[in-house]
């Protein structure tokens, strides 16, 4: 059961960062909440086309989780075992750089989303 909670409460966080991205690919000027806040107001063409192979990597990280925690694709969860440690680590260095980011808002936002989605990421990895 808590497995299942931290799966849903990880993908609803991590729905919130991909709708953000998808946000600043599509111009919306929100750079000072991202990466450090090094591109305030709308990201130039280069970091829109990052934001978008953010959300690649960040779908293939929710349904690792997903899988993982048995919501999705029952048949791949071997495949998880491993792959949920992926997910931890990339959730670990997430919270390191939002905390350790010079941008104010960057901390305030996006820290306390990657300390949780750190906390579930772990539960659903050892669940």
């Amino acid at each position: 059961m808590l497995v299942t909670i931290s799966a849903i409460v990880f993908t609803a966080f991590i729905a919130i960062v991909i709708l953000f991205q998808i946000a600043l690919a599509a111009g919306v000027p929100w750079g000072s909440y991202a990466m450090g806040g090094k591109f305030p107001g709308k990201f130039p063409p280069t970091m829109r086309i990052a934001s978008l192979i953010q959300v690649i990597i960040l779908t293939f990280i929710t349904s690792i989780v997903l899988i993982k925690s048995g919501l999705i694709f029952p048949d791949w969860h071997a495949f998880t075992k491993a792959a949920i440690w992926f997910v931890v680590a990339f959730s670990v260095i997430a919270t390191v750089m939002n905390l350790i980011t010079r941008s104010v808002w960057e901390r305030r936002l996006w820290a306390p989303v990657s300390v949780l989605m750190l906390i579930t990421s772990m539960i659903v990895a050892v669940g």
